[in-house]
């Protein structure tokens, strides 16, 4: 069975502070690569699933060097398109303790965000695939952009590929005149799959859990039935709604978790203590690459893709840049019960 996957988004180029350094006192800047579409596709590379990012570069040296680092990690970049201005760009602070972590972003007039319809030749690029992923970022960035998105999207339907959203709500990006609400939900419509944290179905769909209290800090399960049955009632094509549970009770340490409900029963996965995160970033996209993976591999098995999904950005948290650089096996460890963090030698 073919197993192709597409990712369709931004990739920028990420300049972090070294350590725990603050903007103002960094004189010196770790350069890496990362986006949501394309962290997820670097962690199917790892997992021995074929796929393809989609995206557009900017002709230049930048542009070249990121494409040769996505090649690095396996990822196909043959439908990669190239034009337009400059590669977008965003700096990281990375938080401590009570000290959250910061992003500042500088994208404006980016080739991604300026790519148009038409550009990608998406009956090409879905050709013999059987998974499009794409997430709530790439609509945010522009109106050209989220078109494009659409296209992708409405061909996927045509030919029968399934399509998974990250819906990934980020509100220092809506900036070009429209909101999340009204223009996501055109694109929601035609997803198969659909993941989110508690924050994301609210602003994005503007669904809120009925008859649940969330403010006391525990989430119940049952708050999340009721987001997702409302999801499915508002997108019939809508299969499987997936939630992200992070428990933050510092920035060194978090709670992790998720579930997932099929329209009939509510799949919850163990939750693990990170309590010495090395980096948060790209953590959502490493589920989302562990469950494109799990649903793939065990088309019948929600728990175990659920599962696997979990202990694969359990194990993000402790790598360092956006990109999830952990194979199977290390997964399985970890779902197995082995947290110990032993030299294997």
């Amino acid at each position: 069975m073919n197993k192709k996957v597409v990712t369709f988004g931004e990739i920028m180029l990420r300049l972090a502070t070294p350590g725990y350094l603050r903007f103002s006192q960094a004189t010196e800047l770790s350069a890496t690569f990362g986006g949501g579409e394309a962290n997820v596709a670097v962690s199917l590379a790892n997992y021995g699933i074929p796929v393809d990012f989609v995206t557009r570069l900017p002709k230049n040296d930048l542009g070249r060097a990121c494409t040769m680092d996505l090649r690095k990690y396996g990822v196909g970049t043959g439908n990669i398109i190239y034009g337009g201005e400059r590669l977008g760009v965003y700096f990281l602070e990375t938080g401590a303790v009570s000290r959250g972590s910061k992003v500042v972003y500088d994208r404006a007039h980016s080739s991604a965000s300026t790519i148009e319809v038409g550009m990608v030749d998406w009956d090409k690029v879905l050709e013999g695939a059987q998974w499009f992923h794409w997430t709530g970022i790439t609509p945010a960035i522009s109106q050209s952009a989220a078109d494009v998105c659409l296209e992708a999207i409405k061909k996927a339907n045509e030919k029968g590929v399934t399509v998974s959203c990250d819906l990934n709500y980020r509100k220092n990006l809506w900036k070009y005149g429209k909101t999340a609400g009204e223009v996501m939900p055109a694109l929601v419509a035609g997803t198969d799959i659909i993941l989110g944290n508690e924050e994301d179905a609210e602003k994005v769909l503007g669904i809120k859990p009925e008859g649940v209290d969330i403010t006391g800090g525990h989430v119940e399960a049952a708050a999340y039935e009721s987001v997702s049955k409302q999801v499915m009632a508002q997108f019939p094509r809508c299969k499987k709604v997936v939630t992200t549970l992070r428990g933050s009770v510092s920035a060194n340490h978090n709670s992790w978790s998720g579930v997932l409900w099929d329209g009939k029963t509510l799949y919850e996965a163990p939750t693990y203590q990170i309590t010495h995160i090395v980096d948060r970033v790209g953590g959502g996209d490493s589920f989302m690459g562990g469950l494109i993976y799990g649903l793939l591999t065990w088309p019948d098995d929600s728990q175990k893709a659920l599962n696997f999904a979990v202990a694969a950005s359990c194990l993000k948290h402790t790598i360092y840049g956006d990109f999830n650089q952990v194979t199977v096996d290390e997964v399985e460890k970890l779902m197995g019960g082995d947290a110990s963090g032993r030299v294997a030698r």
